[in-house]
């Protein structure tokens, strides 16, 4: 078996250039690092384009099985030493395995009530951690995916899809205008749930939720605006006990989608 020495391997440079988001876009793929985000994506289904490995750093069988499994259905996988895989991974003391992944292709006109009878829409998220995690509590509460409104980070950062947990490759993550997305949601009939330090209604005091319904985050520093609130059936609260004045992101929507779930009709 060839391992690859050389931090400056055409293989390697290719695969390391999908750290910046414009070699993604073009590419039309990412990276999954770490040994249980890469078995979480084979389990998704998604489509592994080849996956690279330390020897000298994999010590489970798990991970040693996920290799002979890819090279034995001929997907290509290069063996490195220590040093180069480290000038792969974003993360200190890497577990020795990462993958090149196909990004899903999909659209806001891909989706309905059919096969998206309930999700998440976000406007301009700046952090890719939240989105991953959103998106791992999507996948946890059976909710259908993520819209991501006017630009914001890319949810194909590594950062992101780590945090997912495999959820970004099992539900649809789909970019759009405001204005697409709210004219959408009038032509399908969607149920448009606001969450605003403003809401005049406590979320735990809403009877039902009804579905087809989309719930929806405003910017993590300004909230909803007035045009974004006002396509919403109700603006709803998060009580605030103490000195701060709102939950990161992810969190919020954690409590929400539990909620929903919960109260659902």
């Amino acid at each position: 078996m060839e391992i690859i020495s050389s931090r400056s391997n055409p293989k390697i440079k290719s695969a390391r250039a999908l750290r910046q988001r414009k070699y993604r876009d073009s590419s039309g793929s990412t990276l999954v690092e770490g040994i249980h985000q890469v078995g979480a994506a084979v389990e998704a289904g998604a489509t592994i384009e080849r996956i690279y490995y330390a020897p000298e750093l994999l010590k489970s069988q798990y991970a040693l099985d996920l290799v002979e499994e890819a090279s034995g259905r001929g997907l290509p996988c290069y063996g490195t030493t220590e040093e180069v895989f480290a000038s792969l991974a974003g993360k200190e003391n890497p577990q020795g395995m990462l993958a090149v992944v196909r990004q899903r292709q999909e659209s806001l006109s891909d989706l309905n009530p059919r096969v998206f009878p309930w999700g998440v829409a976000c406007i301009s998220p700046q952090d890719a951690g939240n989105v991953g995690t959103i998106l791992r509590t999507i996948d946890a509460v059976g909710a259908s995916g993520l819209i991501l409104l006017d630009g914001g980070v890319d949810p194909y950062h590594p950062t992101a899809v780590r945090a997912s947990m495999g959820a970004i490759f099992r539900h649809p993550v789909v970019s759009s205008t405001f204005s697409e997305f709210a004219q959408w949601a009038e032509e399908h009939s969607y149920h448009i749930y606001g969450t605003s330090a403003h809401g005049k209604v406590d979320f735990r005091q809403l009877n039902v939720y009804t579905r087809p319904l989309i719930m929806l985050l405003g910017d993590e520093r300004q909230g909803l605006s007035h045009t974004q609130a006002k396509i919403c059936q109700a603006l709803v609260r998060l009580p605030m006990h103490g000195q701060v004045t709102s939950l990161n992101l992810a969190v919020a929507a954690g409590v929400m989608l539990y909620a929903m779930l919960e109260k659902m009709d």
